[in-house]
């Protein structure tokens, strides 16, 4: 496109402006080569109504039509102007439908008649109106295919925008055209059509010189429908030319399109080219480039986009074979080099230092220097080769290579910005090795590393840098030396700035060179202990230190191993720190101890560092035993004794650790962890740290010495006194929260052996809560002994019968003593609490009992079960059996409490004769969501809510939601054994953990016995209401076909007997999963023919049930309202059989209306 439109005049950046501002003076001082290209916006501008009514743009119109007074062409365009475009507009309409009905080739035509010449003659002869339609089909044409393309280029040849005699003519009637149809014409859709077609790049530029408001418009909407790649095709290319020229046009927008092309990720080569074209512009020749910003922004930023999408452009267009000059890559590629080679020195010798002039002055070198004003340039040329080759792939020519070397092996001045530059070109040769190629350039960059070294003093003496480019190359010799090529690929990577892929087999040669010629290992070792401290080391000073170089020597033992002291340089380096403390100083520390302490090799134990003296460590402290005057005699920083201070303690925990002795608190904690688990559980840890904490502290300010006074005599005299006076015993109570736990014990037995007393009616709420209060605290000192005494004193009272008194022993061994207790306790929360609490430990401590057994009497009984089996091979048998046995008792014992704390939460028929709900903890809040009389049922469920049984519920529910999580396998079996399906909604919605038995349902549907299904598909219904999961409704679903199943199987009375109890729990799975709705209908339908089936000979209206119901499915809007009636809520109607089959038939009828009616009201 570019070759195409050079004979063309395009409008200029400063006419462009002019237009841009309606700046009248310049239009005027334009040729009329110039004006002639913006005609169709002024005559507008002229002609039309202005909506600027000011008395100055009065005056600039006069202006206006003074200058096309002298133009010839106005006239054309004030005939185009004449035009019904109304009528226009609706021809154009027509003929787009046309277009759309018959297919985008069809030569039908409304705008234009049958063609007797060619476009061009055509256009010649015509007038004006007809000169429009021709343009306006010929437009039209092209966008339809366009869109019809699929974002697939082609290419349209058109007489009318390739002629060259009428290109001017032709680009006036675009220009009317798209300004008096927008709507039909929108500038975005004409500019894409526009690149499909010869010299479109000029009539695109005119276009949008005669609109200049829309420039970013079309810009962005290029770009947007642009290639990611454009170089890699025709229509990408056309595209890119296209936008540049529009950027020449308007050059102050040319860096607002490279931000677009950026955003959109889209025609990469159009951002290179337009940073080269503003490069050539800049007038800055020693500050770093424009075009070496962008690129460098774009590999190195931190959009992983961009870089992807830019470094497939790089990628891309070095495999193009085509002619690479015409490349927007290739002249990216010339433009660097050409920077580069800029601030090359002018004056270089290829000779090496060895050659030169014996007699040369000592500062003279053969080789000249970086200037100083390029350094930092030729710093951001390093990074952004860098990116191009390890992140972007590019494969640099021999010119590039040895270009890139000349600048590398560079000297630069002794300044901060020089030690970068040396840095960064050390790191560039690790990483690309390949540089290297020739014998003599491998000879130019050892006489380089040779000249580092020597310099490196120099250079941190005079530039003041404290992180000099020394410590890094000692630092990469030490890891050559130990072989740690990943650090050197880190080192590399975290100095240059970006994370490149370098191939550890790529570092051979540099490891060779490193490690034999310039740095041996002895050799890094003495010059490390040379190298001085860093002053005033602190975490503001960053970059490679001689710190970090010691750590890798010590790490490596290589001081041991060349027998050199660290000691001293260690000491003078903790002396000289000061804050922030530097993150390498601990480690340091850490591993120098450890050398000291751990021989390098076993072969050789006197191989270790020495430590530092203690004359030393208290030279450190100098001053500080000095009284008031601590301030003034100090020599050394508090940093510096802080560093001293955490050495000699890690100093002597690493000692006590070499020793091998253990501390003693973890070993006990693990013992105890494992012989005694009841005496370890969270909560007490919890419940304990409350005691011992803060609110102690405040509780013992408040300590009177009344409490101090009460006596366990006078604490026992108030219990009696419980029935007829609560005051005293309140007093008191209250009185002992103040103690801390020690204090209570003597209090202990009377608070136990009381605890019977307050079961009694009338007993105040306040007093129970205290006493549980106490017991709680009593229990962080005397557990055991605790609650042996708790449970002999909540023992149910029966005359005549004499109490037992259990043992440690005895609970152990059947924990389940702890819930034979009064049947008093189960409805008094507090004391339910305590209940609760010594059966989870003596649960625990039952397995811990049991365990600690089998391992006691397994060597005992293994003669007599080696002679009863009598056979080699089988003596470890009986070991497994009595292991499955201790697991199967633990397992029955777990199941049983469970199954007794389910019992409890179950009302008793006095509760059931006072009205209390069995299903207190969930159906009281479906009943007030399903119930059409919602006061009544939150009436209900207050009652319920505020109630001793309620809070029982909450305690017995959160004790199985920690034995559920504690082992899973009580869960399975205890649903495996069932429960009352009353307390389904209760243990549904009380135990968070229940969501785990959608693990098992599928396997309890498949158990044989039919109250094991009905059972699993209960429990199923109301965890799909609680646990709307993707899970529940494939069990659900499961569910269903094994009903549909069932049904076929089952003889009448099995029938009865399951699904009498199991169709309610549809209604629950309809409410959760409202997909199921069919498959549970036709289920129903189903059940309900095969009921009629059975009983079609003996009841006549059950065929009309069935009709029903299949009414109901098909319309189940016309029954929605059935549910009102209360025959078929209460299930009174056709009561009259007592036939099985005739009762699960009105038990379907009036499940399905349930559905319906859920559904119908948006349940």
């Amino acid at each position: 496109m570019m070759t195409e439109c050079t004979n063309l005049q395009f409008v200029s950046p400063f006419a462009f402006e002019a237009m841009q501002k309606v700046d009248v003076v310049r239009l005027a001082s334009l040729s009329d080569p110039e004006l002639r290209l913006l005609l169709p916006c002024l005559v507008r501008m002229a002609l039309c109504a202005p909506a600027d009514q000011s008395q100055s743009w009065a005056q600039d119109k006069k202006l206006i039509l003074r200058l096309l007074s002298g133009v010839e062409a106005v006239n054309s365009i004030v005939a185009l102007l004449s035009v019904d475009f109304h009528a226009l507009e609706q021809d154009a309409s027509k003929e787009q439908q046309l277009r759309h009905k018959l297919g985008g080739g069809s030569g039908e035509s409304i705008l234009v008649s049958q063609l007797q010449h060619g476009l061009t003659l055509e256009f010649e002869h015509s007038d004006s109106p007809r000169r429009l339609r021709l343009v306006l089909s010929e437009l039209l044409a092209i966008m339809n295919k366009v869109s019809e393309s699929n974002g697939e280029f082609f290419f349209k040849s058109s007489e009318l925008f390739e002629s060259p005699v009428y290109l001017e003519e032709a680009a006036d009637v675009l220009c009317i055209l798209q300004a008096e149809l927008p709507s039909l014409l929108p500038i975005v859709d004409v500019a894409e059509a526009l690149l499909h077609v010869r010299n479109g790049a000029w009539f695109l530029c005119l276009l949008v010189a005669n609109v200049p408001d829309s420039f970013n418009e079309v810009c962005r909407g290029l770009i947007k429908n642009g290639e990611r790649q454009d170089e890699e095709s025709l229509g990408g290319r056309r595209r890119t030319d296209a936008l540049r020229f529009l950027c020449k046009m308007n050059p102050s927008q040319a860096l607002k399109v490279r931000g677009m092309v950026v955003e959109e990720c889209h025609l990469p080569g159009l951002g290179v080219a337009l940073t080269l074209d503003h490069t050539k512009n800049e007038a800055c020749e020693d500050g770093v480039s424009d075009l070496v910003c962008f690129v460098s922004g774009l590999l190195l930023g931190t959009n992983a986009k961009v870089r992807t999408w830019f470094g497939t452009f790089i990628r891309n267009g070095q495999q193009r074979k085509r002619e690479t000059s015409s490349s927007v890559l290739w002249q990216m590629r010339r433009q660097l080099l050409l920077e580069l080679m800029g601030i090359l020195p002018t004056v270089r010798s290829t000779r090496i230092v060895e050659e030169a002039d014996v007699d040369m002055e000592p500062n003279v070198s053969v080789y000249s220097g970086l200037k100083e004003e390029h350094v930092v340039k030729a710093s951001a040329l390093l990074r952004l080769y860098c990116a191009l080759m390890g992140i972007a792939g590019l494969k640099p020519t021999e010119e590039e290579a040895e270009q890139l070397l000349q600048l590398m092996t560079s000297r630069p001045p002794a300044t901060p910005a020089g030690v970068r530059f040396v840095s960064l070109s050390f790191c560039m040769l690790l990483a690309f090795s390949t540089l290297v190629s020739t014998p003599e350039q491998e000879q130019l960059m050892v006489v380089w590393l040779s000249w580092m070294i020597k310099e490196e003093a120099y250079f941190e003496s005079t530039s003041g840098v404290s992180a000099s480019f020394g410590e890094m190359l000692l630092l990469v010799a030490m890891y050559f030396h130990s072989n740690q090529l990943s650090a050197i690929i880190d080192l590399v990577c975290s100095t240059l700035g970006m994370k490149i892929v370098i191939k550890p087999s790529s570092l051979s040669r540099m490891k060779t060179i490193f490690t034999q010629e310039i740095f041996t290992e002895q050799v890094v070792t003495a010059h490390a202990v040379r190298v001085p401290v860093t002053s005033n080391l602190s975490a503001n000073i960053t970059g490679f230190l001689p710190i970090h170089c010691i750590y890798q020597l010590l790490r490596s033992r290589s001081f041991t191993k060349h027998k050199v002291s660290i000691k001293d340089w260690i000491y003078r380096q903790l002396c000289e720190t000061s804050t922030p403390l530097h993150p390498q100083l601990l480690p340091l520390i850490d591993v120098y101890i450890n050398s000291i302490l751990t021989p390098a090799s076993k072969s050789n134990p006197q191989a270790t560092n020495q430590p530092v003296t203690e004359q030393e460590i208290l030279n450190i402290f100098q001053g500080v035993i000095g009284g008031d005057n601590i301030r003034l005699n100090q020599r050394f920083s508090i940093t510096a004794q802080l560093l001293v201070l955490y050495y000699i303690l890690s100093y002597e925990e690493a000692l006590l650790a070499n020793t091998k002795t253990l501390g003693l608190h973890s070993a006990l904690l693990r013992l105890l962890a494992t012989n005694y688990p009841h005496l370890c559980i969270v909560d007490d840890w919890i419940c304990e740290e409350e005691i011992t904490g803060t609110d102690a502290l405040l509780r013992r300010m408040l300590l009177t010495n009344n409490a101090k006074n009460h006596s366990p005599k006078q604490l026992q005299e108030a219990f009696s006194a419980v029935p007829v006076n609560h005051t005293q015993v309140m007093q008191i109570i209250e009185h002992l929260t103040l103690l801390s736990a020690s204090e209570l014990i003597p209090y202990a037995e009377v608070l136990t052996s009381n605890m019977n007393q307050l079961l009694n009616s009338g007993v105040p709420r306040r007093i129970l809560q205290t006493v549980n209060k106490l017991w709680m605290v009593l229990n962080t000192v005397m557990p055991r002994r605790l609650w042996v005494m708790t449970v002999n004193a909540l023992q149910p009272s029966i005359k005549f019968v004499r109490q037992q008194k259990y043992t440690q022993n005895d609970l152990m061994i059947d924990p389940l003593i702890v819930l034979r207790c009064d049947q008093r306790v189960h409805r008094c929360p507090p004391l339910m609490d305590i209940t609760l609490h010594m059966l989870n430990g003596y649960l625990l401590a039952s397995k811990a009992y049991l365990s600690a057994h089998l391992k006691e009497t397994a060597e005992q009984d293994r003669p007599s079960q080696n002679n009863t089996i009598g056979l080699v091979g089988q003596t470890d048998a009986p070991e497994v059996t009595r292991e499955e046995l201790k697991n199967a008792l633990l397992a029955a014992q777990d199941s049983a409490a469970v199954q007794i704390l389910l019992e409890i939460c179950l009302p008793t028929e006095e509760e059931k004769a006072n009205g209390v709900n069995p299903d207190s903890l969930l159906r009281n809040v479906q009943s007030v969501i399903t119930t059409s009389t919602p006061n009544k049922g939150i009436e209900e469920g207050e009652d319920n809510l505020l109630c001793n049984l309620r809070e029982v519920q909450c305690l017995i529910c959160c004790l199985l939601h920690q034995m559920y999580i504690a082992d899973p396998n009580i869960a399975k079996l205890v649903h495996f054994q069932g429960y009352p399906c009353e307390l389904l909604p209760l243990t549904v919605a009380g135990i968070p953990s229940m969501h785990i038995c959608l693990d098992f349902i599928p396997e309890l549907i498949a158990q044989p016995e039919l109250e094991k299904q009905i059972f699993a598909i209960q429990l199923l219904s109301h965890l799909c209401i609680q646990y709307a999961l993707p899970k529940s409704l494939s069990v659900a679903r499961l569910a269903v076909n094994v009903m549909g199943t069932l049904l076929t199987v089952l003889t009448q009375a099995k029938r009865y007997a399951f699904f009498m109890p199991t169709l309610p729990s549809l209604v629950s799975f309809c409410r959760a999963f409202p997909p199921l709705y069919e498959d549970i209908m036709s289920l129903l339908i189903q059940i309900g023919q095969v009921c009629a089936s059975d009983v079609a000979t003996q009841t006549r209206d059950i065929d009309p049930i069935i009709t029903r119901l299949q009414q109901i499915k098909e319309k189940p809007s016309g029954w929605s309202q059935i549910c009102k009636d209360s025959s078929y809520k209460n299930g009174s109607r056709d009561t009259g059989s007592m036939d099985p089959d005739v009762q699960l038939c009105h038990c379907i009828e009036r499940t399905v209306i349930e559905i319906i009616n859920m559904s119908v009201s948006g349940i």
